[in-house]
Parts: C-alpha cells; sequence; structure tokens
C-alpha cells in the first residue's frame, strides 16, 4: 500500500471528511514537503479505497461533496500498513544514488559543478522544510507531525555535509 493510501486512511481515522478536508489537513501536516503526495490523487485514493472496503461513503455525491469515512477493515490495513513502516527499513530510492555510482562517467569539472549545483538545490530544501515548519499555517497541526519535517531537514543536511565532503576529495583527485 502506498504512503499516500496510508496518510489518507490516518485521516480519516479522526472522522468522517469529504477529499478536500483530507487534503487540507494533509497540507496542514506538510506532507507535501517529505513524502510523495500529489493532491490531486487523493479522490482517486479515495474512490478506490472506497473500492475495497477500506473507507465507506457516508453521504454526498450528486451535487454535494462525497464524505467518507474509514471502515473497520480500513483501520485493521492502517493499523498494519503503519506497524510495517515503524518495523522494516526500506530503501531509500533516490535517482541519485544511481548518479553517485557513475560519477566516474563525468569530466571533474563537470562533476564539481553538479556537485555545487546539488548543494544549491540541497539548501533551497532545507530552507523550505525549515520556513515550513516556522510558518503560520501549521497551526493547528499535531506537534508530532513536524518530526517529518525535521527529519527531511537532517536528511538534507546530511546529504549537503557528505557532497562538501566529496566536493574536496574530488578537487584533491582522490574520487572517483
Amino acid at each position: 500500500m502506498s504512503s499516500t493510501r496510508v496518510l489518507i486512511l490516518g485521516a480519516l481515522l479522526a472522522g468522517p471528511h469529504h477529499g478536500y478536508e483530507v487534503r487540507k489537513k494533509l497540507q496542514l501536516w506538510g506532507v507535501e514537503h517529505w513524502a510523495n503526495v500529489a493532491f490531486g490523487s487523493i479522490y482517486h485514493a479515495l474512490t478506490k479505497l472506497s473500492q475495497e472496503g477500506l473507507v465507506e461513503v457516508v453521504e454526498g455525491g450528486k451535487g454535494g461533496k462525497t464524505v467518507y469515512a474509514i471502515t473497520d477493515e480500513g483501520q485493521a490495513e492502517f493499523r498494519g500498513q503503519l506497524d510495517g513502516y515503524w518495523r522494516q527499513i526500506m530503501p531509500i530510492v533516490d535517482p541519485f544514488l544511481v548518479a553517485i555510482t557513475f560519477m566516474d562517467q563525468l569530466p571533474k569539472a563537470e562533476l564539481l559543478a553538479a556537485i555545487r549545483e546539488r548543494r544549491e538545490i540541497l539548501q533551497a530544501g532545507f530552507a523550505m522544510a525549515e520556513r515550513a515548519l516556522a510558518t503560520d499555517h501549521r497551526k493547528g497541526a499535531p506537534r508530532h507531525v513536524d518530526e517529518a519535517l525535521r527529519l527531511t531537514s537532517a536528511e538534507f543536511r546530511a546529504q549537503f555535509e557528505w557532497l562538501e565532503d566529496v566536493a574536496g576529495r574530488v578537487e584533491r583527485g582522490e574520487v572517483p
């Protein structure tokens, strides 16, 4: 089950919501900064979850907004997935790891330019996560949800520090 589907089920734990309310809750949690959520896919996912019996339509449709509630089966699925997320170490699939694998295929100047550019991108991502933690729209978000943003910031910072180190090693001719 995708993270988006688990996030939607989790959003419905507090009670029935229509798709827009689910979206607003996920935005309040800042998931666009740390999860691969396409907000337009929420409505499709709600329909699919309904077809699978994990959520049910409790009101709406035709002219009104469709309101969904999580079912007992959906709660069991959510708890099972959540348990698995805590206990499994999954590789973070990042195409950057492929780029590292083939860093020897770039001329030194081009590799150093790519490293500098990636560091700038990471700095921007770090700043975005920090701003998200500090903005007023976060008021009302559960404090524990901010931990995902803090972890994202820490991951950006770790990669930035690694890039600084590898840039020095590339310049000295130690890598690749």
